[in-house]
């Protein structure tokens, strides 16, 4: 990438590669048939941007589409994108008009809930579509299995509500060694099914199972599958890396050298001068900092590929900056460094983040701040998956 095709004057940005996106959803869409898949682009796709990826999942097989916030859904209705969302927790009340207005299914798990989206059903003339939340483990959100049979009376008395999905979610079916809590989980769910028909209803749309469910329980498929890290080419946990590496991944995070100078042994480098150069060395400059989502945490334990080379990052990571040890390596300032790529062609993968910070591929994703521009790659074409149609489904309503 040119100085010209920067896609700011800084010269920092995320790539995302949407022939990427469009194989790992293909991929999945295929592995969950009969049942479809729920595209879950909350928090802005995990940092990848909300609307095109939610443009291409659809296109290459997304039934559904999932959000964390109204908001979030609202903005992929002001894109144009008519397809089905589900927003994934239940709403504040102060929501409820917008949602009916906009077409967006609704978790719904709370008397409050029922009466409020009922509400605002009946006001807009077209029923909300809901998916009633048990809860079955988890205890984040979700009516408790006792008032689940109430709760589905009270909502398919309401006019203007259309019940048509009954859902729960997994809390450690990343976890092999705690198979016995996910089967106690689908149990629960099973048993939820059964209560809910005999309140009456028969939910077109049952799902249980996030990425790590659906990929190593096929079992707790059903209807609908909710794909979220895995649609990006990452693992739920690092336990399961093997169980993606068919997926790839669609993030790369890059920065231009912006400087390149000579420290003499002993000289120190950066904030708190932690480094001290062991001889003469030459070290550049490249303009992302912790500002952007390269964590403080990171500071001399990790490494960039520049010029076909991996190289230590040295000294203290600050808000805007870091600085990399190219002794070895003949770099010149605009060079392109590569710091999140795809650990196939030799790139900082996700995961190595992940590990030396302790923490979930999600996190440094999901971290990495909107001040760094993202750069969409489309592929020349996107062939539809399983599910897939030549224009998006629509929302009913």
């Amino acid at each position: 990438m040119s100085p010209a095709s920067w896609p700011r004057l800084r010269p920092a940005w995320v790539e995302v590669d949407h022939g990427a996106l469009a194989h790992n959803v293909r991929t999945l869409a295929a592995e969950v048939v009969p049942a479809r898949l729920l595209a879950v682009v909350k928090a802005d796709a995990y940092g990848h941007g909300a609307v095109p990826a939610a443009r291409t999942a659809l296109r290459a097989g997304a039934s559904w589409l999932g959000v964390a916030l109204v908001e979030e859904g609202l903005e992929l209705r002001a894109a144009g994108i008519s397809a089905p969302v589900l927003v994934l927790s239940e709403p504040h009340p102060a929501a409820a008009d917008a949602c009916a207005q906009q077409h967006l299914a609704v978790t719904v798990c709370t008397p409050t809930g029922v009466q409020a989206f009922g509400a605002a059903g009946r006001r807009a003339g077209a029923k909300v579509a809901v998916h009633l939340k048990v809860d079955t483990g988890m205890h984040r959100q979700g009516c408790a299995p006792e008032e689940l049979p109430g709760l589905t009376k009270l909502a398919l008395a309401e006019p203007g509500l259309e019940v048509e999905g009954l859902w729960s979610h997994f809390a450690v079916a990343d976890e092999a060694a705690k198979k016995a809590t996910t089967d106690a989980q689908l149990a629960r769910y099973q048993d939820a099914l059964a209560a809910a028909a005999e309140a009456g209803l028969a939910p077109r749309w049952r799902h249980l199972a996030n990425s790590a469910g659906a990929t190593l329980r096929d079992d707790a498929r059903f209807d609908l599958v909710r794909a979220g890290i895995e649609l990006y080419g990452l693992a739920p946990s690092p336990e399961l890396e093997a169980e993606v590496s068919h997926l790839r991944p669609v993030l790369a995070l890059r920065a231009a050298v912006s400087a390149v100078r000579t420290v003499e042994a002993g000289e120190r480098v950066s904030y708190g001068h932690r480094w001290a150069a062991p001889a003469r060395t030459r070290i550049a400059t490249l303009p992302v900092g912790y500002a952007d989502g390269v964590r403080r945490a990171l500071s001399g334990r990790m490494r960039v590929v520049v010029a076909g080379r991996s190289v230590p990052q040295v000294g203290r990571v600050t808000m805007d900056q870091i600085m990399v040890d190219v002794d070895e390596v003949g770099v010149r300032v605009g060079e392109v460094a590569t710091l999140l790529g795809d650990p196939a062609r030799g790139e900082p993968g996700v995961g190595e983040w992940t590990d030396t910070l302790g923490t979930i591929d999600y996190e440094v994703t999901c971290g990495l701040s909107a001040r760094l521009p993202r750069v969409h790659l489309q592929p020349d074409h996107v062939t539809p998956g399983p599910a897939g149609v030549a224009e998006e489904p629509r929302a009913r309503g």
